[in-house]
């Protein structure tokens, strides 16, 4: 009697490409190992839990200082702090990534605040940045190629097979979909305290909705790669083992 797998291949000859079923008892070890490499790749890049903190620092320093000494005097003491952390990360011989980006933001920033000749334009960089990356986010949800999965299928060689398992693309749909509400909400909260003056409460914002949010985020992405818990696309083709095959 022939199997049901028979019948369907029988009934598509097309369908030759082999990708995981993802049900709530298969979870591939792999992917925990894989997922895991990649939070503490993504930590160190951001520096480490300290360069979490060292990031606030800046701002920390700007605001009181633009309010009791002026907008020079605080623009020169964020651009302190940051040239600070960058030469104590390389004392301590850390990644220095991390504190050369956060020195240059701290520039650009300043730059801008110094043009616009107020203190909130000291946020205005991060406020469009955040702008830019909801949008960009979004389109990816609509183009069908969201850009959670796009970034984790390009780190680890998964490639683009993926998207033709509706269910993995929905669950890398809902990561991407938190980011935009990450970025979105960052936008809309800190435009609006930008256009009505709320200095002080712009790097309350900046600092309260940013590792914050961006933690519940990643959270988020990690349980969507879990739960879609597919093996790399070569490995399988070769183990065949609870695969179905889907059209090309």
């Amino acid at each position: 009697m022939p199997s049901s797998d028979e019948y369907r291949t029988a009934a598509d000859p097309e369908a030759t490409v082999a990708l995981p079923v993802v049900t709530d008892e298969q979870v591939d070890p792999e992917v925990d190992t894989e997922v895991g490499k990649t939070e503490q790749t993504l930590l160190e890049q951001l520096g480490g839990f300290s360069g979490l903190i060292y990031s606030t620092l800046p701002v920390l320093v700007f605001v009181p200082v633009n309010t009791f000494a002026g907008l020079t005097v605080a623009i020169w003491a964020a651009l302190g702090v940051a040239a600070a952390i960058l030469i104590w990360r390389l004392v301590q011989r850390s990644p220095i990534q991390p504190a050369v980006s956060g020195f240059l933001g701290v520039g650009l920033c300043a730059l801008i605040a110094q043009r616009v000749g107020e203190a909130k334009g000291f946020f205005l960089f991060g406020i469009y940045t955040s702008l830019v990356y909801a949008g960009v986010f979004a389109v990816s949800i609509l183009l069908r190629r969201p850009l959670v999965g796009v970034i984790w299928g390009a780190l680890n060689g998964h490639g683009h097979r993926w998207r033709t398992d509706k269910l993995i693309r929905k669950l890398y749909d809902l990561a991407t979909a938190v980011w935009v509400v990450v970025f979105g909400a960052r936008y809309l909260v800190q435009s609006q305290l930008y256009d009505t003056d709320h200095t002080t409460w712009l790097a309350v914002a900046r600092i309260g909705m940013g590792w914050p949010l961006t933690a519940v985020a990643l959270v988020v992405t990690v349980w969507a790669v879990r739960r879609a818990g597919h093996l790399p696309a070569e490995k399988a083709d070769k183990s065949g083992a609870g695969t179905e095959s889907v059209p090309a």
